[in-house]
């Protein structure tokens, strides 16, 4: 299911699906401050992806009324001793739902900043027009949502929301971050700056996913003694100081910075999808460069080394945990299976 026909092209210039996750440069916590791991980087602040010049942008667009909106956001969750990574979380599901605009109209009874619905518990008419009891409340339902500190922003904002289009809450991601920067006065996107380069966690994770060569497949597992293709490129990561998700595609998803796949570098995740569709997604490998791959790969085998092979399945995009400046990838042209 995994492995079929040789590699028939280069996907370099593969026209195509368009990644919608990356890592961050990120901004850090109450009062700045270092961190000792991009792990800690990346349970802090935004933005994931293309970053602080989009976000600058996108934040001037906003009126008076959103920036007094998201400075209240920021207000009220300093109030609660919240972190920053709460207050990034409402200003994107309040960017996604109203534009940061006190609404008197919306889906069905959908009012409000939040687009909150009197009729499925959110409040009276009166308390879901109130810009304090409409920030209370979101921050209210998202202290209860399991791990949100440590899920993608707009991961968070749609389990709030609950919203049939979960993944537009990511755009607004970089513009969240920057107001949170400013308006939050919280410290820049230099704080995680001095960490090591992708390159040299890259090898980190390679050194330890080498270390388990032989292990069986088991599904599921994510070691010691045995891994899946997921829990494999996982712990991996995470040896290298990296937190990623566990299952494949939320890995393709959520997992970091994509990049095309003649630019992969050792230590980048390959996918494999039905049709090359991120939403088929089935298998992750751990590239090794030369088009060589890492992986576990399915049951009754074990972890191994082999050439990159295609299937009409290979994705042509990569991702990239940790994002650095481009241009030092090594090629990945292609490989025969």
């Amino acid at each position: 299911m995994r492995k079929l026909v040789v590699l028939l092209f280069v996907l370099g210039g593969f026209a195509g699906l368009i990644g919608m996750g990356a890592m961050a440069t990120m901004l850090m916590g109450l009062g700045g401050g270092g961190s000792s791991s991009w792990s800690s980087c990346s349970s802090n602040l935004g933005p994931w992806g293309d970053g602080a010049g989009r976000g600058e942008r996108d934040a001037g667009t906003l009126d008076q009324e959103s920036v007094g909106i998201a400075k209240r956001i920021i207000e009220i969750g300093k109030e609660r001793h919240l972190p920053p990574r709460a207050w990034q979380i409402a200003i994107q599901a309040g960017k996604t739902e109203s534009n940061l605009a006190n609404l008197r109209h919306g889906d069905r009874d959908s009012l409000g900043i939040f687009q909150m619905r009197p009729s499925m518990g959110w409040g009276s008419f009166a308390q879901v027009t109130d810009v304090d009891y409409q920030i209370n409340k979101f921050y209210d339902v998202l202290q209860e949502v399991p791990g949100w500190e440590e899920m993608r922003p707009g991961t968070a904002a749609q389990r709030v929301e609950r919203s049939a289009f979960p993944l537009r809450y990511h755009r607004w991601e970089p513009m969240a971050a920057h107001l949170v920067s400013v308006e939050g006065n919280v410290s820049g996107v230099t704080d995680c700056e001095d960490l090591p380069s992708s390159s040299v966690l890259g090898t980190k994770a390679l050194e330890y996913a080498r270390g388990q060569l032989g292990k069986p497949y088991v599904w599921g597992a994510a070691g010691p003694h045995t891994f899946d293709c997921s829990g494999l490129t996982q712990q991996a990561w995470k040896s290298a100081g990296v937190e990623i998700p566990k299952y494949s595609q939320t890995q393709y998803f959520q997992g970091g910075q994509h990049i095309p796949l003649n630019q992969a570098q050792p230590g980048d995740l390959v996918f494999w999808g039905h049709g090359r569709d991120p939403h088929g997604i089935h298998h992750v490998a751990l590239y090794l460069g030369d088009n060589k791959v890492l992986h576990a790969p399915q049951p009754g085998e074990n972890v191994e080394i082999e050439k990159m092979w295609d299937g009409g399945e290979l994705l042509p995009q990569v991702v990239r945990p940790v994002g650095d400046a481009p241009g030092s990838a090594e090629p990945a042209s292609g490989g025969a299976r």
